[in-house]
């Protein structure tokens, strides 16, 4: 089961496109998710102080939802840092619960919306377009900038980069996979069903497997069995260039794949949602930071 103080929905949630009213980051969900699942679990807040900040990249203000232990909660001296990289949907409240998760653990989480400059992830109703008119023209050059001006912002906050972790989802998962040939200050990653091949662009000249060198901390790769989306072909190429490698990090990294469960089974607002996968997975992500360095 999730450590942390998990309620569940009622059964009677009942969201639909109508009903998408975008108040704040990390608030109501993506309009090409909805209608939203019954079992969507929700974490409160008692004891945290979450709601969206401000990070600086340059010029531009990228906002982002923040969790972490209240003041007075009882935890002393600066807290360990986690990125929550989004799917291509956005920082909605299924992506603000996972960083609640994480400070109800004692971590200082940040969630950054990292398509602002290109559009607002949360108001498409079409994936399609989503992706062809957002997604596909987010840099991934943009995209690190972005995630290392978050780590800035935690060093000033609160926040102890010696102890410094990133997880994602889908397209996050890609991008924790590139992080964690990035940034050398990285402890951990784990990748949630992240793309691993692909052909290179002007935008994304590498992929994880191009990277698998380079990596500057072990990633733990949480992948479904019938992910229509990632073959298992391409999970297994992966290991295999994880095994060859002479990067010692790379030989650390490791996979684990959950036969039966699709492409976003983590995601329980999604009827993609499976609770066992999801739950096993949480549990193995957070023993992962904690044993190599990012808790």
């Amino acid at each position: 089961m999730l450590t942390t103080d998990l309620d569940r929905a009622p059964a009677s949630l009942d969201l639909n496109r109508r009903d998408f009213v975008r108040a704040a980051v990390g608030s109501g969900f993506a309009a090409a998710v909805l209608p939203v699942s019954a079992q969507t679990v929700k974490t409160d807040s008692i004891g945290l102080t979450v709601g969206e900040i401000t990070v600086h990249v340059g010029d531009f203000k990228m906002p982002a939802y923040r969790a972490m232990p209240a003041a007075g909660a009882g935890i002393s001296g600066a807290l360990p840092v986690v990125l929550v990289i989004s799917e291509i949907f956005g920082v909605h409240e299924h992506i603000a619960d996972v960083a609640r998760r994480f400070a109800k653990l004692g971590y200082l989480a940040i969630a950054p919306e990292l398509f602002v400059r290109q559009g607002d992830a949360q108001s498409y109703g079409e994936v399609g377009k989503l992706v062809s008119e957002v997604i596909a023209k987010v840099p991934d050059a943009q995209v690190m900038a972005d995630l290392d001006a978050c780590v800035a912002w935690a060093a000033g906050n609160g926040g102890d980069t010696r102890r410094l972790a990133a997880t994602g989802f889908c397209w996050g998962g890609r991008i924790t996979w590139l992080y964690a040939a990035h940034n050398p200050a990285l402890k951990a990653g784990v990748a949630w069903y992240g793309q691993l091949l692909g052909a290179p662009s002007v935008l994304k000249p590498t992929n994880p497997i191009d990277l698998v060198g380079a990596l500057k901390a072990p990633v733990l790769g949480l992948y479904g069995g019938d992910d229509g989306g990632i073959p298992m072909a391409a999970v297994d190429q992966m290991k295999a260039a994880l095994a060859a490698s002479t990067n010692a990090l790379a030989k650390r990294s490791q996979f684990v794949v959950y036969p039966g469960a699709p492409h976003a089974f983590h995601a329980d607002y999604r009827p993609s949602y499976r609770k066992d996968a999801a739950e096993d997975g949480w549990k193995r992500c957070v023993a992962w930071l904690k044993a190599n360095g990012a808790a």
